[in-house]
């Protein structure tokens, strides 16, 4: 049968508002989602592709980490049917930056524990974008125009985003130079205050707002201490004109080659030390958004992230193809097996034992199995126990108890059998 996933948005901490958030989060998808920007390579559409139980376990993985990490920062679960897309949005009038920096704190979680590879997170303020173009000379009717080309230099150059700005977009060469000034500088805390003395930047009270706002975010994210990977970069613009405040954008990054997926991405032909693999996940701060759709345009302050689901996928699945690590494609803590033959009724009761207390177990469907088939059947599955039984097992009350992986054996008393699987496979 064809794989159905669920694709879950969630929210947190609701209020009366609940109807407006969930009309927010379907507007969100009709919108195309923080992710529409970036180049996927074309899927079937669901409900039309199969999975193998390899890509199954990998995406179950990932679903989990995932939802696990959401649960664990208060969420609650709308269901609407978004694609590839898992949302973690707050809603709701908070003192500045606290949620914010929460979403930042909520990236950084899934991304370190699904181990992608090293990334970083970069962090913007509309506010701040504007208030640039503003002192760098470019007219009000050209910000957005000038911001979309902003945008592109995760993928062009600077030369190339310049001659977009002059020659297409018809922006000065002076303003252009200016920006280019400025959308050159990352740092943290400290290019915030920098920026605070600027001698154009300080004329700006919407810069000065965001660059204040941001200081204070880089304050919380040293407390919830995830700066290592968050960066203030002047150059990210993300192209959605809702965001109205805080924006930022997760990027993986390698030493090695680029793998196919991401270089059909457009993460470019080739890799050096630092270079961008492609974005995982994107969000930021859009106040305005559901009050442009709220009959009584009640204003519903919202900060939200998307991870681009697909895209760990596809990311998971080449590095699963890439390393001799098998990945477990059942959640089977132990194999029942047999050393001689006509053990059959007796593997089929120890395992209707291991079932009835809660223990995931298997037994292989034939008489006189193997034991080395039963086994390598293991190996392949990547089941971590064997519980082994014989004629003298049996006659002495125990089960001899195998480590697939070490392949140490040791008997266990019939009576303690539960207890010892569930201890050995706690983390499995």
């Amino acid at each position: 049968m064809p794989a159905r996933l669920p694709s879950d948005r969630v929210a947190h901490h609701f209020s009366p508002i609940d109807e407006e958030v969930a009309k927010l989060l379907e507007l969100k998808v009709q919108l195309g989602g923080d992710e529409s920007r970036h180049q996927f390579t074309l899927k079937t559409a669901k409900g039309t592709r199969d999975y193998n139980p390899k890509q199954m376990a990998i995406r179950e993985k990932v679903f989990n980490t995932i939802i696990s990490c959401f649960k664990r920062h208060g969420a609650e679960n709308i269901d609407t049917p978004v694609f590839e897309l898992k949302d973690f949005d707050i809603a709701g009038q908070y003192d500045p930056m606290i949620p914010d920096a929460e979403c930042l704190k909520i990236v950084h979680e899934i991304l370190s524990e699904l181990e992608l590879g090293d990334f970083r997170i970069k962090v913007n303020d509309r506010r701040i974008l504007d208030g640039m173009f503003a002192v760098c000379g470019v007219p009000d009717d050209k910000f957005r125009t000038i911001c979309s080309t902003v945008d592109k230099l995760d993928k062009m150059s600077w030369e190339d985003v310049r001659s977009e700005m002059v020659k297409e977009k018809g922006l000065s060469e002076e303003a252009a130079d200016q920006i280019g000034q400025y959308v050159s500088l990352q740092g943290g805390m400290d290019l915030a205050e920098r920026l605070l003395q600027d001698a154009k930047m300080s004329q700006s009270k919407q810069a000065c707002a965001g660059l204040t706002d941001m200081k204070q975010l880089f304050s919380y994210l040293q407390l919830f201490q995830v700066t290592d990977k968050v960066v203030f970069d002047l150059s990210l613009a993300r192209g959605l004109d809702y965001y109205t405040g805080v924006i930022y954008e997760a990027i993986l990054t390698q030493t090695g080659p680029v793998p196919v997926a991401a270089a059909q991405n457009g993460a470019g032909e080739k890799a050096e030390e630092g270079v961008s693999v492609g974005s995982v996940a994107g969000g930021g701060r859009y106040d305005g958004l559901v009050g442009m759709f709220d009959p009584k345009g009640r204003k519903v302050p919202c900060v939200g992230v998307s991870i681009g689901i697909e895209r760990v996928f596809s990311i998971m699945e080449q590095k699963a193809e890439a390393s001799a690590e098998k990945v477990r494609t059942t959640e089977t803590q132990v194999m029942v097996a047999s050393a001689q033959k006509n053990l059959l009724e007796e593997r089929l009761r120890l395992t209707a034992e291991l079932w009835n207390a809660g223990i995931k177990a298997e037994v292989m469907y034939k008489k006189n199995p193997k034991l080395l088939s039963q086994l390598q059947h293991c190996e392949d599955s990547g089941i971590p126990l064997v519980a082994i039984l014989g004629e003298q097992e049996l006659k002495d009350g125990v089960v001899k108890l195998r480590t697939v992986h070490s392949r140490e054996e040791i008997d266990v008393s019939r009576a303690k059998l539960v207890e010892e699987i569930k201890r050995r496979t706690l983390d499995v």
